[in-house]
Parts: C-alpha cells; structure tokens; sequence
C-alpha cells in the first residue's frame, strides 16, 4: 500500500506562522525520509488555524529541503486565479523539481465570500469563473504542455494565431488531478480522463458514490489511461487510543465551530481543548468526525487504514495528520504529526 500526507499547515495558539512552516518542513523531511508517494498543501484563506494559503509559493520551499518525495496541491482553487499564472506556477516547479510535482486543481474557493472578492481583486473575476471551471482546466493542461495552446486572434491583428505557453521550453508537466468533495466533481473528472481525489476528509459523506461516478463514467484520456484515484483522511496515531484521541480532540472542536458558525481561532493545545465545554450539537459533530478518523495505536490506525483502502478499492491513503500539542512543546516543532506518519509508516510498510 502506497501512502501520503495531506498538509494544512495547522497553527496552533502557541505558533506564530514561521513555528508553523518550521514544523511542516519537519513533517515534510519525515514523510521524504519514511517512504511516503507524495506531500500536498492546501489553499485557504484568512483562517486563523491554516497557514497553507499559498500552494505554489509552500511547495517551492518544500521542494528545496526534501528529495524524493512528490509535492503538490490539495490543491489549488482554480476560480481564484487565472489559469495561465497557475500553469506557469507549476510549469516552473516541475522544471525546478523534474518528476515530482502534482497540480491538484479544486473549484471551491478555499475562503470565505468576502475574502474571496478580496483575492479577486475589484475589477476582477467573478461567479462565472465557477461556470468555467472544465474550459479553466483544458487551459491550465493544454498551457502546461510542451507545444502550449494555440489561441486564435482577429484576422486584423495581422496574425491568424498566438501559442501560449507556461515555460519557453518545457520538457515534462506536472501530473494534473481534479479535487473536489461533490457529486460534480467526479463526473467532470470522468468526462476529462483526469486521475481524482475525493476529499473524505473533510466530512467522510459520499465517498463511495462519487468514486462509483469517477469509475463507472470514466473516458480514457491522453493524460490517464484508466481510471486513477485515492482517499484523504484524517489521523492521530500515538502509542495509546487513548493518547491518539486526545490529540485529535483541538481537531474536531475547530470543526464543530466552522460548522456551527462560530467563530475560529488557533488551534487548541490538548489541555485547553479537554478543558473546553460542548454543546450537543457540537458534540455530534466532533463524534462523527472521531468516526471517520483513523485514531488509535499503531496497530489499531494500520487496521484501519487497511480497512478504509479495501472498502473504497484504492491502493493509495493520503493521511492528514491533526493531532495537535501538549502545552511545552516547542513551537517550532509538531511531534504528534511526525509520530502519525513514523507510527504509520512502520506498520504499513
């Protein structure tokens, strides 16, 4: 079985940012070390908890202090920006890291209303973007490519067209997957021929029939031959089940309160977040989300592992390890995630 990390850069309320990327560059060199397929970052913003709002920016820094290991985005938001700046972004990583790369595109917008507007820009792009989201990635995979994409111009310009290109002369691409956490997402990614995600993570609903979509409608393309795909989801692993909960627990409260409307912040540290009352409603949430969670020892979360990747068909996990920190850790450092990774790394490989 093949693994990989998913990584939102958590920050914890004893972080500053650079504690954040410091503990990520840790956890990135471990997961390089372990044997691990692939590392990805995600694309949020103006969240309090999540310093990964940058995937190129994070991946070209990840890219200079590892060695093996794919990198990529879980992914890029493709209606924040504009196809030609994303397919030179990663152009220019595959060129700088060749055979490494991984352009994970989504079509949410990784934010919140305001914040969305805000990144646009005022004269910028709008809903209609969404709407264009399948021609966006032709765009970003034709601009991609060696030969680029041939744009035609009126007849007047005095050319009848113009070839874009991401890089002047790009030898591989970046391996293109379509994210998504939705129904449509895995009918365009079967339409396209694209390899595909599902973010199980996020909620664990619907797994199964979007993979069922991707599979039975898939159409071989020039970019995937068959159908291509694995799971996301979240883990903490120590050596106690009981340990492993309690690092997950900041985890679970942070999305009790996104889904409950309330305010965020940074992530709790595991003394602030036992300490911390729930309310019914919140406790449901954070019950189903330990559910859907690989949690325990390390025999336990390997089990686990194993099970989720037979009941879903896939010879691939991506884990995104959220166990958080006990007040005294160093700031620069996320041992509880590294243990994840080590602890599962050992079982299952």
């Amino acid at each position: 079985m093949r693994l990989s990390v998913l990584d939102l850069v958590p920050v914890r309320s004893d972080q500053s940012t650079s504690d954040a990327l410091a503990a990520t560059v840790r956890l990135a060199q471990a997961a390089d070390q372990l044997g691990y397929t692939r590392y990805w970052v995600a694309e949020h913003h103006n969240m309090p908890a999540v310093a990964a709002t940058s995937p190129p920016v994070l991946l070209a820094y990840l890219a200079a202090q590892t060695s093996h290991i794919r990198l990529g985005s879980g992914g890029v938001m493709l209606p924040n920006h504009a196809p030609l700046a994303v397919a030179e972004q990663f152009a220019l990583l595959e060129a700088a890291a060749p055979g490494r790369i991984d352009l994970g595109l989504g079509r949410a917008p990784g934010s919140d209303p305001v914040t969305s507007v805000a990144l646009r820009g005022p004269a910028g792009r709008d809903d209609s973007d969404i709407q264009n989201f399948p021609q966006y990635l032709d765009e970003v995979a034709a601009m991609m490519s060696p030969t680029g994409v041939r744009v035609e111009l009126p007849a007047h310009l005095g050319r009848p067209d113009y070839i874009l290109k991401a890089t002047p002369e790009a030898v591989g691409e970046p391996r293109l997957w379509l994210l998504g956490s939705s129904m449509y997402s895995a009918h365009l990614a079967a339409a396209k021929g694209l390899p595909y995600v599902f973010a199980h993570h996020f909620s664990g609903q619907g797994t199964a029939e979007a993979l069922e979509i991707y599979r039975s409608e898939f159409q071989p393309s020039a970019l995937t031959a068959e159908p291509v795909t694995f799971l996301t989801v979240n883990a903490s692993v120590a050596a106690t089940r009981e340990e492993a909960e309690a690092l997950l627990l900041p985890q679970l409260q942070m999305m009790a309160r996104l889904r409950t409307g309330q305010p965020l912040r940074a992530l709790d540290l595991v003394e602030d977040a036992e300490a911390q009352r729930s309310t019914p409603q919140e406790e449901a949430i954070i019950a189903a989300g330990r559910s859907k969670s690989i949690v325990g020892t390390p025999a336990e979360a390997a089990e686990q592992v194993r099970a989720l990747a037979e009941q879903f068909g896939v010879d691939e996990v991506m884990v995104n390890p959220v166990a958080s920190a006990r007040r005294g850790t160093d700031p620069a450092t996320a041992p509880a995630r590294v243990t994840t990774v080590e602890l599962l790394a050992k079982e299952l490989f």
